[in-house]
């Protein structure tokens, strides 16, 4: 059963974190052990060589796992996270999907696959959430 009663709800939520909101990250998509963000990209997401800031693309992965798991159980927070980034932004949107692969009693394991607007994967995030 999902913590959030809609995808409004959870927008709601995350209203607060000003930090992933601030930078333009939206939730497209939510259901069981699943969340799809994106993040139109300008200026501000941009380092001095004119390059997308590998805290940008971490951000839209984070909240993308974040809300996953507080879907499922609220509330989750990141124990372990690792990201390997594969390739530059192409595009003008970060997509971010989110997938449960582990749920367990005290924590959780999420796959999460970020790409631009144009299907180029950018990095690969795996977090271990601990559940509170």
């Amino acid at each position: 059963m999902s913590t959030f009663k809609s995808i409004e709800e959870a927008r709601e939520h995350y209203k607060d974190d000003k930090f992933a909101t601030g930078a333009g990250v939206y939730i497209e998509e939510l259901s069981d052990g699943y969340c799809k963000c994106s993040m139109r990209l300008d200026e501000r997401h941009r380092n001095a060589i004119g390059g997308i800031m590998g805290g940008a693309i971490f951000t839209v992965a984070d909240l993308a796992f974040s809300a996953a798991s507080n879907n499922i159980h609220q509330p989750t927070v990141a124990q372990q996270v690792s990201m390997n980034f594969m390739s530059t932004v192409k595009g003008d949107t970060l997509i971010a999907e989110a997938k449960c692969k582990k749920d367990g009693g005290s924590s959780c394991v999420y796959n999460v696959d970020v790409t631009d607007n144009t299907g180029r994967g950018i990095a690969q995030f795996v977090a271990t959430g601990f559940k509170l």
